[in-house]
C-alpha cells in the first residue's frame, strides 16, 4: 500500500496487490475521518459529477458517507441553486475526492497504519 499526499493535501491511496483488505482500508480511513470530525475540519469534496463543496465535517460513517455543515459551492455560477444550501449529506458512492488541509493530515501515522493494515492482509 502506498499513501500520498500532495501539496494541496489531497490523499491517495494505491496497492499493487488486487486482494488487498478493502474493508480493513475503509475503516482505517473511517477511523481518520472520525478524527477530523471531532477537529471541526474544513474540507472540500469534489464529486464525481465534477460538483465541489467546501464545509466544515460534521460526520462520516463506516459507509464513508459525510455530513457537512456551512457549505459554499466553488462555482457558483455554474450550480446557482445551491446557493441556499447549508448542511448536506454526501454519499459515500458519489465521492472523487476529499481535499484537506495538509496541516491537519499527520501523513507519518497515516503512512504507518497503512503499512500495519498490509501486514495484516499477507
Amino acid at each position: 500500500l502506498k499513501l500520498a499526499q500532495t501539496c494541496n493535501g489531497v490523499l491517495t491511496l494505491a496497492s499493487g496487490d488486487p486482494e488487498a483488505s478493502i474493508q480493513g482500508l475503509v475503516m482505517l480511513f473511517f477511523s481518520f475521518f472520525r478524527t477530523l470530525v471531532d477537529r471541526n475540519v474544513q474540507v472540500t469534496v469534489e464529486l464525481k459529477n465534477d460538483l465541489c463543496i467546501t464545509g466544515t465535517l460534521q460526520s462520516a460513517d463506516q459507509f464513508l458517507n459525510l455530513k457537512l455543515a456551512n457549505v459554499s459551492v466553488n462555482d457558483p455560477d455554474r450550480y446557482p441553486h445551491l446557493l441556499s444550501v447549508k448542511n448536506c449529506f454526501i454519499r459515500g458512492s458519489v465521492v472523487r475526492y476529499v481535499h484537506l488541509p495538509a496541516h491537519e493530515v499527520d501523513t507519518e501515522s497515516l503512512q504507518d497504519s497503512c503499512r500495519r493494515e498490509a501486514k495484516q492482509v499477507k
